[in-house]
């Protein structure tokens, strides 16, 4: 008791009772003489000296540098006064998972409607954007979901992006139309390989204009379907125009696309046009157009699905993280990380190309049972639609004479796999 009154350096706690045969004695009164500073009583303190309090409502958290969640909904009436009211829990949960949305195991059998919602929240705060944490989170959604992720993507012309987002955009499944024209590819890229993964297999439509492909893409890109019968053995369009390192040979290997019913080679370095056109008509049933197809306009060509403005969102944070400086650097790093080969032209616009093809004549074939589609055609198109069928039977009699004559050539040519074929089978 000595001790505790006698330290100076303690608090005062007030007033003192002690309780001595049934009653209370303030003990301050009775020690007096000992410490004359008790006489003058101090006021109640709740908290030490010391101790402050604050007011902790939506501010930014040093440690996580986030800004809380406003738990409240603020909207003035036509009076102009101030009314809020609180959120949904539904609403705090989905916010609360969506900034986490990277640390979620799996959303296999999770209902679609609740994750279209989840999937547009991350999206609202960006967090696909994140490195690492939006590609973890864009591949437990692409693997549950699916093509109601995406199942169109549109990178014409955005090489940026394919350099910055590569592993994002490999994580896409059941992609049904896929547009890569004027990136400059090349042969040897990452993405161009991809194309032949089974994840891709359920793309219908292709589009690689101006992608400085040469006949050894062509065959890269067409071995497992030409040994397999996997791949992209759905394909009923694909676009290979302004490659000029296209040769009649490349065109061969598209032979084996058996569902293919629109082809687009304008532009290419073809030497024997007419072989060409009657090679595709016999082996594909492709016919010359003598218009050109809405098929290939690029306004029919968009990004779909829940991920479409994911992509916009990435060539905006792609631009903005730039610099005016270094933009010729990275322009020089984009061209070593697409091709092997030197560029003549500029990244990004393509004018040799359009000059190209107004120069030549439109390579565009079509089947004829899919004429309708097309539209009215036109008289003259109607009588070549007929001369066609004509030279259609003569190049299908001419072919039974020579498969009757050599058939055992005809099956080594078409059926025995060459050695180059079996290191891109090893390769895979």
């Amino acid at each position: 008791m000595s001790y505790y009154l006698n330290s100076e350096n303690h608090l005062d706690s007030g007033p003192i009772y002690v309780r001595e045969n049934g009653q209370l004695h303030m003990v301050n009164l009775a020690l007096d003489d000992v410490r004359g500073s008790l006489q003058k009583p101090r006021p109640f303190r709740l908290f030490p000296k010391g101790f402050s309090v604050e007011l902790c409502m939506n501010r930014e958290d040093d440690t996580a540098q986030k800004e809380k969640t406003d738990h409240f909904i603020f909207t003035y009436t036509r009076e102009g006064n101030l009314r809020y009211s609180a959120k949904s829990l539904f609403s705090l949960v989905l916010g609360f998972i969506s900034d986490n949305v990277d640390h979620i195991d799996s959303l296999i059998g999770f209902p679609e409607q609740i994750a279209e919602k989840l999937f547009s929240a991350a999206e609202a705060r960006q967090k696909f954007t994140e490195p690492g944490a939006g590609l973890r989170a864009l591949q437990k959604f692409t693997e549950a979901y699916g093509s109601l992720v995406l199942c169109s993507l549109c990178l014409r012309n955005r090489y940026l992006v394919i350099s910055e987002k590569l592993e994002e955009i490999k994580s896409f499944r059941e992609l049904t139309c896929l547009d890569l024209s004027c990136c400059k590819l090349g042969d040897e890229h990452e993405l161009l390989e991809h194309l032949t993964n089974e994840a891709l297999s359920s793309v219908t439509q292709l589009r690689l204009k101006d992608n400085c492909l040469s006949d050894a893409g062509v065959r890269k890109m067409t071995a497992p379907v030409r040994v397999m019968k996997r791949g992209l053995e759905n394909l009923s369009l694909l676009d290979l125009s302004c490659n000029p390192e296209i040769t009649d040979a490349g065109i061969g290997y598209l032979f084996s696309f058996r569902k293919l019913n629109c082809l687009d080679i304008s532009g290419t370095g073809l030497k024997d046009i007419k072989a060409v056109k009657h090679k595709l008509q016999t082996h594909i049933g492709l016919v010359h157009s003598k218009v050109p197809l809405k098929e290939f306009d690029h306004s029919n060509c968009k990004t779909e699905g829940w991920a479409d403005q994911i992509v916009l969102q990435w060539e905006r944070v792609t631009l903005e993280a730039m610099k005016p400086q270094e933009a010729l650097e990275s322009r020089t790093a984009a061209r070593h990380f697409y091709g092997k080969r030197a560029r003549t032209e500029a990244l990004g616009k393509y004018p040799l190309t359009e000059a190209h093809m107004n120069s030549s004549e439109k390579l565009q074939f079509y089947k004829e049972k899919a004429a309708d589609c097309h539209g009215p055609l036109l008289k003259h198109e109607a009588l070549s639609s007929q001369e066609s069928k004509k030279s259609k039977k003569r190049a299908f009699e001419e072919s039974e004479k020579e498969q009757s004559s050599s058939s055992q050539s005809s099956k080594q040519k078409y059926v025995c796999l060459a050695v180059e074929d079996w290191d891109l089978l090893n390769s895979y």
